[in-house]
């Protein structure tokens, strides 16, 4: 939040990002249906979700190998390994590098023709 506009506060959690993000909107519906019982005025939002670089890791692991990544992203593959594990936390310039890369690959992917 960037700023205070709400006059309330809530949050998700989860094993998976699914799971978090849908315990996120359920706390917003609570707190929404909570401001109508007491007849309090309720400020209307909307979220965007913002992967941190272990989460994104672990969570598109399933589609694609740190090996894979490594080569994607020209960010070493022990590195990698440290950031899904929480054990190192990357700089502002490599996860640049890897949002840039991984845009890139998936501009690739979509131009993707097959006969």
């Amino acid at each position: 939040m960037e700023d205070n506009t709400l006059n309330y506060g809530i949050h998700g959690t989860g094993d998976t990002v699914e799971d978090a993000v849908a315990d996120f909107k359920a706390s917003y519906e609570e707190m929404k249906e909570l401001y109508a019982e007491i007849g309090k005025n309720f400020v209307e939002a909307k979220f965007d979700y913002q992967y941190d670089m272990a989460s994104f890791l672990k969570f598109y692991n399933k589609y694609f190998s740190l090996a894979g990544l490594s080569r994607i992203t020209k960010v070493n593959q022990g590195q990698l390994s440290h950031y899904v594990t929480g054990r190192k936390r990357p700089r502002a310039h490599t996860i640049n590098k890897i949002r840039t890369s991984v845009r890139s690959f998936g501009s690739t992917l979509s131009k993707v023709e097959f006969a």
